[in-house]
């Protein structure tokens, strides 16, 4: 007699018990690794924006008013007042300087080239002025709470009555004027880009480096928002025309320090159950003379362009 052999259900429900672990071992493992190499991947994109900005400063003796540019339109032609999209873009960075539209994306941004958005603005430092020092403004020699100047602080933040960035730059490059209407950049866009009140956005959202996707605590009205991350100025101060005792870790200085906070990337940043950047350096500052650093995701969202090396 012949006897047919097989698995038994008990030696079935073991090799698929043992397939199973060894996918929950290795997989963590896998995600760990291809984050590892986004992480590199972006923080050797951020070092050649930084040489890029140099570049252009030593060409032009300022800095850009974005890293990728603004939102523009054709001018003329079949596709006249239709989006130019980011990768077709003449820039002041791209492509003279930086020769691929990947060099601006992060790696978690996985938005289409044609997409543009409004930007809020981000955080601003949630100590009060006069109490939370960061460098010696006064020019007494010494770094005490006289230094926390409130006009040395963030101008405008998400609880500003407009919260939205709106640069005379980019008004001026569209021949609207140079006043920034509260109603000119409060709206999500796509292609075609109108430039009129309610519907210009003048940011693509390709440009991880001018602004960023975030999340938004539980309970807002709103799950994310785009914030900006590269500006040439962002004080009271420097909005009024500059001062001596202004914060100098601005762009639109003739000399910036080497702490002056270029730009960030958050795509990297996790969050808590009440959707609240967690303590953990998972954000990377670009600092404009000190390269990349690993920062503490909290710290950055709460104090933006005023944190310290």
């Amino acid at each position: 007699m012949s006897r047919k052999t097989g698995f038994t259900l008990i030696e079935l429900l073991v090799v698929i018990a043992i397939i199973a672990i060894l996918a929950a071992i290795i997989f963590p493992v896998f995600m760990r690794a291809k984050d590892a190499a986004y992480r590199s991947g972006d923080l050797s994109n951020l070092n050649a924006i930084r040489n890029a900005l140099q570049l252009y400063r030593a060409d032009q003796e300022a800095y850009p008013p974005q890293i990728l540019g603004y939102a523009t339109v054709y001018t003329s032609g079949p596709e006249i007042n239709q989006l130019i999209p980011a990768g077709s873009l003449r820039g002041a960075l791209y492509p003279k300087r930086i020769n691929s539209i990947e060099t601006l994306r992060p790696a978690y941004d996985r938005v289409a080239n044609n997409l543009v958005t409004a930007a809020i603005w981000p955080n601003s430092d949630p100590r009060p002025p006069l109490t939370a020092p960061i460098l010696d403004l006064n020019g007494d020699g010494i770094i005490d709470n006289t230094d926390d100047i409130p006009q040395a602080r963030q101008a405008y933040d998400p609880n500003s009555p407009n919260p939205y960035f709106c640069s005379p730059d980019y008004l001026n490059a569209i021949n609207f004027g140079s006043t920034c209407d509260a109603a000119f950049v409060t709206k999500d866009s796509t292609t075609p880009l109108d430039p009129s009140p309610g519907r210009a956005a003048p940011f693509y959202k390709i440009s991880g480096y001018d602004v960023a996707n975030v999340r938004l605590p539980t309970g807002s009205p709103a799950t994310d928002r785009w914030e900006l991350r590269y500006t040439l100025r962002w004080s009271s101060y420097a909005f009024g025309g500059g001062n001596v005792q202004d914060d100098p870790r601005q762009l639109i200085y003739s000399d910036p320090p080497d702490n002056t906070v270029v730009s960030w990337n958050s795509w990297f940043r996790e969050y808590d159950s009440g959707n609240l950047p967690m303590h953990e350096k998972r954000d990377y500052v670009l600092f404009l003379g000190g390269g990349v650093r690993p920062y503490d995701s909290a710290d950055i969202s709460a104090r933006s362009w005023r944190v310290m090396p």
